[in-house]
């Protein structure tokens, strides 16, 4: 599954259309100048795609959203009667995130089935909408998943909350790689290392600080650079996209997750879905791990 190629190739595929395939809502995220896309979707499938991959997306939302940025990406709609939206604050204490509204749930009867041979897959949940069963519906694929939104719980005012994460820890050995971020358990490092003892390789990103990486009992913190920062949004997104594509090409964590490091760290110095990486930063990123 892993095959240890150079890090600008994937290789043929020779019965399908896809290399990646990203599941989840993307979402309409309220800002101070406007709406914008968002979305675990939207930040992972760009990068993807400009990392030259075959980038597919199943997703939920209504039916007049502007998926303009992603025009790149064949995306498998399930028309909603609502998009996800979020509002994103942030603090001197952190994030504050309010859900004002969620589309459907999404299974694997929503994906296509010439997309069901994709060599990743990348499950995304925001909101809880991705049915976790999918974690043991790809055999064939690199099983990736980002897990926030199955972490995260709502009051009736939509205030986002962490709810822990026993509820997929039977799933989790099923998953090849887990990218999640120290905020989404709370701030503890504990419950990173309790998760880790169920996954065969984590990624736990620590904003500025970089990530920790485990696999195999070991554990190695990986520093981010140092950038000036604009905005944070979708850096982590960004990250587990660049994580999960450099692992499958290399087979080695510490340098997916320096590669992804770089990568995401660039990202917050530009805003929204701008923020996903150019084809000299990717080379940039690739000299700056192989030195």
């Amino acid at each position: 599954m892993v095959l240890g190629l150079p890090w600008d190739i994937i290789p043929p595929m020779i019965d399908t259309p896809i290399d990646y395939l990203v599941i989840g809502h993307v979402s309409n995220d309220m800002t101070p100048k406007g709406p914008i896309l968002g979305g675990t979707v939207a930040y992972a499938g760009r990068t993807a795609q400009a990392l030259d991959l075959r980038v597919r997306a199943v997703t939920a939302a209504e039916k007049n959203i502007d998926l303009s940025q992603l025009e790149d990406i064949e995306i498998h709609n399930i028309t909603a009667n609502q998009s996800t939206t979020f509002e994103n604050r942030y603090t001197s204490a952190g994030r504050v995130q309010i859900l004002h509204g969620r589309a459907s749930d999404i299974s694997y009867q929503d994906v296509p089935q010439e997309w069901q041979s994709a060599h990743i897959v990348h499950l995304c949940p925001i909101a809880d909408e991705v049915d976790a069963t999918l974690i043991e519906s790809f055999p064939d694929a690199l099983m990736c998943i980002t897990p926030q939104g199955w972490l995260r719980h709502w009051d009736e005012m939509g205030r986002v909350e962490s709810r822990g994460w026993d509820h997929i820890r039977d799933l989790l050995p099923s998953a090849d790689s887990v990218v999640i971020s120290i905020e989404d358990l709370a701030g503890e490092v504990r419950a990173a290392q309790e998760m880790a003892d169920r996954c065969k390789v984590l990624a736990v990103t620590d904003a500025a600080r970089g990530a920790k990486v485990f696999w195999n009992g070991q554990r190695q913190d990986v520093p981010a650079p140092t950038v000036e920062e604009v905005d944070p949004t979708g850096s982590g997104d960004i990250f587990a996209a660049a994580f999960f594509v450099r692992l499958y090409q290399t087979d080695d964590p510490l340098e997916a997750a320096r590669f992804a490091n770089y990568l995401a760290a660039t990202s917050v110095t530009r805003q929204g879905l701008a923020s996903t990486p150019t084809a000299d930063e990717i080379q940039d990123a690739y000299h700056q791990v192989m030195r």
